[in-house]
């Protein structure tokens, strides 16, 4: 009874944040974009109260590789920040570069567009110059598809000064 009790009060944690999130006003996302950010302060946060959940996802045979060039996720960085990413497909197959997808934090937030607008992508990966992020924890799901229809993902998670 008791653990049932605590997956519901995690649930319904995970529901109110998710109903703010939603509730955010879509002129206030818009504005944001334009001001360069990838994410608001106010989607770090509400994505960092989320539950953190964690699941494995099998890796797809042959899926092509996204290999994280820059920055160096092994300490905080500071922002903004250069983002550098290398795309290795299996041959023959070769990298989709439309199909490019960046999904921040516990709800997936699609910034793929935010991104694109101030990054550089072709088949061989993505750089970002100067990628903003406002203090904290992020964690941001990468993934790309080769002309085989296979998906190859990354985790970016990273700490900003």
């Amino acid at each position: 009874m008791r653990m049932e009790n605590r997956l519901h009060r995690l649930q319904l944690a995970g529901v109110l944040t998710l109903a703010a999130w939603l509730l955010t006003p879509l002129s206030q996302a818009q504005s944001i974009g334009s001001a360069g950010l990838l994410v608001s302060e106010q989607e770090a946060s509400q994505s960092r109260a989320a539950p953190q959940l964690s699941a494995r996802a099998a890796r797809v045979p042959d899926a092509p590789q996204i290999d994280i060039i820059a920055p160096d996720i092994k300490g905080s960085i500071t922002s903004p920040t250069v983002v550098q990413l290398r795309f290795k497909p299996v041959s023959p197959a070769v990298i989709k570069p439309e199909s490019f997808k960046a999904l921040y934090g516990a709800f997936r937030i699609d910034i793929t567009s935010r991104l694109l607008k101030v990054a550089r992508l072709d088949g061989e990966g993505l750089t970002v110059d100067g990628a903003q992020l406002p203090s904290g924890s992020h964690r941001i799901a990468l993934e790309i598809e080769d002309s085989a229809g296979r998906v190859g993902t990354q985790l970016l998670s990273v700490t900003v000064q």
